[in-house]
């Protein structure tokens, strides 16, 4: 064996390495969050007094227990339970749409140092947001009107009566949940544990997130672009269904995401490209709380779960047509970000405020 076949292999195997390390501090950091986040979470889905207020409730939950799925469980069970309406509980799977993209946001600021790579990774994280914040924009006065939603969900539910579940293996669980519970072991000894294990996942990130760009760079970033540009992300269609398959396998949208981000920083593939992809993520994430209310054989909680599918799916029909305007924004957004060091805070303390200032208002109100 040459060493060049050495040192690829070497190579290679450090990149399996740290995309590990990667993905499990970004699992990590969703568990920190439910350390101190979940509670919180719970008490905010029962103060949804009013649509509005159950929106903006789905997005500060899902901001700070970074699972869709997680919260769309929440709500099936509050549905059920009799504490929540149906009618209630969608305006909240809205929410937690838009919610679950504040990771990816995270990943993109371990680009910081380099104003070229932020513009890109930034751009690529926040194309998601946008979908999401345009598709909630138009969909949610429209539902609140019409409930076009709620009726396609009762209807499918009507098709799907009787349909048993099936246990999704789940392989980055059974690779990384061992890992994340002997450190949440570790830690739980600790004072502020919660607080402590949030500061690990972080540095953990970063470090990985570096570390694979070095490593990736080295790597011959023209064949990599070539195997992504032929197969991974060659049409719309290609990189939708890896988005749909890379979820469904992975069962977060948040990870499938996440993953991209340093991807785009490094300049690999595109704003453009990565937005088919978001697209089939959304879809993806639906699935595994498909499945696991068909399981329960509960009407209701098969309805909440078809109407977190259909908001995504009437939501790609709106933009995909139109998905200038969500690439374009996210462009604009990610160049004015990328100019100064004043802007950059600036676009991430506004980042920050929309997804957790809204709740002060619920709380006042």
């Amino acid at each position: 064996m040459s060493a060049e076949t050495k040192d690829r292999i070497l190579k290679t195997l450090m990149v399996i390495a740290t995309i590990y390390f990667f993905l499990l501090s970004i699992n990590l950091l969703g568990h920190s969050f439910k350390l101190f986040g979940k509670g919180f979470a719970e008490a905010m889905l029962q103060m949804t007094s009013n649509p509005f207020a159950g929106l903006i409730i789905g997005v500060v939950a899902t901001s700070l227990i970074q699972s869709s799925s997680t919260t769309t469980s929440l709500v099936v069970g509050m549905v059920a339970g009799g504490a929540l309406t149906l009618e209630h509980s969608i305006p909240i799977i809205m929410g937690a749409n838009i919610g679950t993209t504040i990771t990816n946001s995270l990943v993109s600021m371990g680009h910081v140092t380099n104003r070229v790579e932020f513009r890109r990774a930034f751009g690529a994280s926040i194309v998601h947001d946008f979908f999401n914040i345009f598709a909630v924009i138009v969909l949610f006065p429209l539902e609140m009107k019409f409930h076009f939603i709620q009726h396609t969900a009762v209807y499918m539910e009507g098709l799907f009566a009787g349909a048993g579940g099936l246990k999704v293996f789940n392989p980055l669980k059974a690779i990384l949940n061992p890992v994340i519970n002997l450190i949440d072991h570790l830690i739980s000894y600790l004072p502020l544990s919660e607080y402590i294990m949030l500061v690990v996942s972080l540095v953990g990130l970063f470090a990985a997130l570096t570390f694979l760009i070095r490593t990736i760079r080295t790597m011959m970033l023209d064949k990599i672009e070539k195997i992504i540009n032929n197969y991974l992300f060659k049409n719309d269609f290609m990189g939708f269904t890896w988005g749909v398959g890379m979820t469904l396998v992975v069962q977060s949208s948040s990870v499938t995401t996440s993953l991209i981000v340093p991807l785009a920083g490094a300049g690999v593939v595109s704003i453009r490209q990565i937005f088919p992809y978001t697209l089939g993520a959304n879809i993806g994430t639906t699935g595994t709380a498909i499945l696991a209310a068909l399981a329960t054989q509960n009407h209701i909680a098969i309805t909440v779960a078809f109407a977190h599918l259909f908001f995504n799916i009437y939501g790609i029909l709106l933009l995909y047509p139109l998905r200038f305007i969500p690439i374009r924004t996210a462009e604009f957004v990610a160049r004015k970000a990328a100019e100064s060091t004043s802007n950059l805070v600036i676009f991430v303390t506004i980042y920050i405020l929309l997804h957790f200032i809204p709740v002060a208002l619920i709380f006042l109100g």
